[in-house]
């Protein structure tokens, strides 16, 4: 590709047709066109007569080095972005990518150049793109995978899992993973890591060695054994060898552990049970936070587990399409809140993650639990979660009804919250009943407190600085715009 793009770019230069070039050097008009396409590279006696007619050296032809005019697309062609980048899984064709650079070069440079100017601006890596692409992939199937369904459901008859209430018993799954795939579990291997962080898990392919952190409860390590099992059964090859946010290698890994995940998800959660059970919750009147609590507590898993596994299944067997997931993280007391999760089958994409260091809004429910469990202080015996439900209403006009589980330790210990939003309408109406309960509050929203225009907002984190620029923006322009047109 950078051969031909070189050859295209030095023949314009010398002021040469295609028809013109082909002539000079003995080959057709067609072959001429594939080589500067990238599609054929020719051979060492073609390049030596392509040189000559050029009036460059050989070497010089054959190097990959391109004009400066045209170096960003030498760094996009020869960075992992193109090759790992999952283009055939959004419909396109890389081939068709390629030829688009080729026809029109220094357009694809502006284009390109801006890309990696905003990606720079944004501190954004390679793994950003690919979790970008993750979520877009997740959206363009409303979160909902039936070949990963069918694959749990599957696994739990030919291994004979059975059920305790309504979970998979983790001792089976377990056995499943010793006998069938040769594993090796070690509760304690990771006590020397303590350095390491709070990893769950790691393997160790070699000796197919799965360390897990002393301390775990039951549905955390439900989860790992759910995901080695995937990993396994559907034949994942390219996969994260921990359970923690690490750079990733390629697009195949990050797709691979959302695949097993979801499997894992699956696994503990039941489609059909599960559906059964959130129908008989939807169909309450009024808003009943121990009902949910107690599904939790059934099913044995996570809130983030729980919360995720029902945006798969809301829009495909509810309707509910609309809707957004959101996990924040507080290292500790003083720490900035970070939205390390998000997800928006609504497409509208608000709330959303930013780049720019400001202040979330803390009208946000998914925040204002947080706070609230920082305020109060450690009792003992008492829940290990808190659960919450808001209307939110943004700027947009857009209302959504969101419900949220979060957790907080001690002043100086992670808290996090997850959050499912489900846009307030027709459907959510006739769906969830409980939704129009007056007992559930109703807020304005915004994004961040820098672009909030909520007067007098109690818990207002920062001026609204953004507004404020935008303010002087306008009054800057209305007073052009009468200098311009004074008579």
């Amino acid at each position: 590709m950078i051969f031909g793009l070189k050859l295209r770019e030095l023949r314009q230069e010398r002021g040469l047709t295609p028809a013109e070039m082909a002539r000079a050097c003995d080959v057709s008009v067609s072959y001429l066109n594939e080589i500067e396409k990238g599609k054929k590279y020719p051979k060492a006696d073609k390049i030596l007569s392509l040189s000559k007619v050029l009036g460059v050296s050989y070497d010089q032809l054959v190097s990959l080095t391109l004009s400066r005019r045209l170096e960003p697309i030498s760094e996009l062609l020869q960075s992992d972005l193109l090759k790992e980048f999952p283009l055939e899984m959004f419909g396109l064709d890389p081939l068709r990518i390629v030829e688009l650079i080729a026809n029109a070069p220094a357009k694809m440079n502006a284009f390109i150049s801006t890309l990696f100017e905003i990606a720079r601006n944004y501190e954004m890596r390679q793994e950003n793109f690919f979790l970008a692409a993750l979520r877009s992939y997740q959206e363009m199937h409303d979160n909902y995978f039936e070949e990963l369904e069918q694959d749990a459901r599957t696994f739990v008859v030919e291994h004979g899992v059975a059920a305790t209430t309504s979970s998979p018993d983790r001792a089976q799954l377990e056995r499943v993973l010793t006998e069938q795939y040769g594993y090796t579990l070690d509760r304690g291997g990771l006590v020397e890591y303590a350095h390491l962080g709070r990893l769950r898990s790691v393997f160790q392919p070699k000796s197919r060695r799965l360390l897990l952190r002393q301390g775990l409860s039951g549905a955390q390590e439900g989860f790992v054994l759910g995901r080695e099992l995937a990993f396994n059964y559907l034949n994942l090859k390219d996969r994260p060898y921990v359970n923690a946010s690490f750079p990733v290698r390629s697009f195949d890994e990050v797709l691979n552990n959302f695949k097993a995940s979801y499997f894992a998800g699956a696994l503990l959660m039941d489609e059909e049970t599960l559906v059964r059970d959130l129908t008989a919750l939807f169909a309450a009147k009024t808003w009943e936070p121990a009902a949910l609590l107690a599904l939790l507590t059934r099913y044995d898993v996570s809130p983030e587990m729980f919360m995720q596994r029902i945006t798969n299944l809301l829009p495909r067997h509810f309707g509910l399409q609309s809707l957004f997931f959101l996990r924040f993280d507080q290292a500790n007391a003083s720490a900035d809140y970070r939205l390390t999760k998000e997800l928006h089958l609504s497409r509208l994409h608000n709330p959303h993650g930013n780049e720019l260091h400001e202040h979330y809004c803390r009208r946000w429910i998914s925040v204002r639990l947080l706070a609230e469990l920082r305020q109060q202080p450690l009792a003992t015996g008492a829940p290990a979660y808190t659960l919450g439900a808001q209307r939110s209403l943004y700027p947009n006009g857009d209302e959504y009804l969101c419900l949220t589980l979060a957790r907080a330790g001690t002043a100086i210990e992670p808290a996090v919250s997850v959050t499912v939003g489900l846009l307030c309408d027709d459907t959510l109406s006739q769906k969830i009943r409980f939704a129009a309960d007056p007992a559930i509050i109703r807020k304005e929203v915004n994004e961040t407190c820098e672009r909030c225009t909520i007067p007098d907002c109690e818990v207002r984190a920062a001026a609204p600085l953004e507004v404020e620029r935008r303010q002087r923006q306008q009054e800057l322009q209305a007073a052009i715009a009468a200098l311009v047109n004074e008579a």
